[in-house]
């Protein structure tokens, strides 16, 4: 069993920093239990779980630091894996941005955990891929996806008096739907908090009409278009921007938040006013760990605020430095939006291209944020605000900085998943102008 309750992990980690003999000690205990079912061609391939737990010692003599792991838990086995990290501790060059470990800390738990998450089991997941199936196998269409939900804990100690301990769960879901000759595609995707929320029966329909609906897409011209990215569209380009946040970057020059001169653009306005993007690890929807992977305590944090840039993220490291407050790194990113759904862009808009999804990012430049990537799934051109027909999917060359300025209206936000796995996101559909196509792609 890989969930440990509190008093456990404190005993093993205890036991930890009492058998270290050197200047500092920092060790991380987590365990999960993943769950998951993969269908493909209207039938299940693959199902199984994953039960893991480990332990990751941490140690320093001066600034040379050692790191080793192990995922046995007996007294010889910790004195092991204690003595390892201090030999590589001892052979490693001196880090010059070392820090010592953080002293105690006091942090505020948050709603992490779903009963109703942990509680799933094989015969919830047959069930969801049967939901997912049976609709398509009975309408000429062909089902592919992957369901995997999770629960966890996460423990940490470190011999200056710190002590963590949480318990957490997951669940993403995510269908293709294709026809039969393989000329039209669907996607859905869902990544909730509550399992209790999901209903496989009912999403699928989501993913199957885009399908049907975008068999004979015709090709327009690439140009510059009014779009409407669902959020699962938006969020694949606003979570690279979002790697631009850091002081360091911007203050060394490498980010699109460098100011010409030196140092950084936070306080400037670089968004359209109706920008605003914060972190809070307490969100009932999105809740994640209260703490980042130094240990900071999380905080409900403005990241942008009217598209002026309210915070940038400062390491203990750079922040002493500079002379700053270090801040925790966030773990979601919730931006605010409207009370309109997707439809309800779609009937407002007079012409213009509605994108399921974007695929295939990739990075052109750093300093602006452009990015290039693929439409795929369902693309539709709209006109007085009806769905028209589908269109060829597009590659675009575009930077979610520029994206950020050019906002007509923003939608109702939802939860998608954002580029890590404990990375999630709240996200609102965007009616955006300019939004630059630069070719035709056949794939569908």
């Amino acid at each position: 069993m890989s969930i440990f309750t509190e008093a456990q992990a404190k005993a093993i980690l205890d036991k930890v920093i009492a058998l270290s003999k050197a200047d500092e000690c920092t060790a991380v205990l987590g365990g999960t239990i993943n769950g998951n079912i993969r269908f493909a061609l209207n039938n299940v391939s693959t199902s199984g779980i994953v039960d893991n737990t480990e332990l990751a010692v941490t140690v320093a003599f001066g600034k040379r630091v050692g790191t080793a792991s192990i995922n046995e838990f007996d007294d010889a086995a910790l004195e092991r894996v204690v003595r390892r990290a201090e030999d590589l501790a001892r052979l490693a060059p001196e880090n010059p941005e070392f820090l010592p470990a953080i002293g105690k800390q006091t942090y505020t738990p948050s709603p992490t955990f779903s009963a109703s998450t942990a509680a799933i089991d094989p015969a919830f997941r047959a069930k969801v891929a049967a939901d997912s199936i049976a609709p398509c196998r009975g309408n000429g269409l062909i089902a592919a996806g992957f369901l995997e939900d999770g629960q966890g804990f996460y423990a940490t100690a470190n011999s200056n008096g710190n002590f963590a301990y949480q318990r957490s769960t997951s669940f993403d879901y995510t269908c293709t739907v294709r026809t039969e000759d393989g000329r039209g595609s669907g996607w859905v995707g869902r990544n909730l908090k509550d399992a209790a929320d999901f209903k496989a029966d009912q999403d699928i329909r989501i993913a199957m009409r885009k399908a049907t609906e975008s068999q004979e897409a015709k090709a327009l011209e690439p140009g510059k278009y009014t779009v409407i990215l669902e959020p699962a569209a938006a969020a694949g380009l606003i979570s690279f921007m979002m790697n631009f946040f850091s002081a360091r970057s911007a203050d060394e020059g490498r980010s699109f938040l460098s100011k010409k001169g030196g140092g950084n653009k936070l306080g400037e306005q670089v968004f359209d006013p109706r920008v605003n993007m914060h972190a809070d690890p307490w969100h009932p929807d999105a809740p994640v760990l209260p703490w980042d992977s130094e240990g900071l305590p999380r905080t409900k944090l403005p990241i942008i605020e009217n598209g002026k840039i309210a915070n940038l993220e400062y390491s203990r490291f750079w922040a002493q430095k500079q002379g700053k407050t270090a801040n925790a790194s966030p773990g979601n990113l919730l931006m605010s939006g409207g009370d309109k759904s997707t439809a309800d862009l779609v009937r407002g808009t007079q012409k213009g291209i509605l994108v399921t999804r974007t695929w295939y990012i990739r990075m052109v430049d750093p300093q602006t944020v452009l990015l290039t990537g693929l439409t795929r799934d369902g693309t539709f051109y709209i006109e007085n605000g009806q769905i028209k027909y589908p269109v060829k999917n597009f590659r675009f060359n575009e930077s979610p900085v520029i994206m950020l300025n050019n906002i007509e209206e923003l939608g109702k936000p939802v939860r998608v998943a954002g580029d890590e796995s404990s990375f999630v996101m709240m996200i609102p559909p965007m009616k955006l102008r300019d939004f630059t196509f630069t070719s035709l792609s056949d794939a569908v």
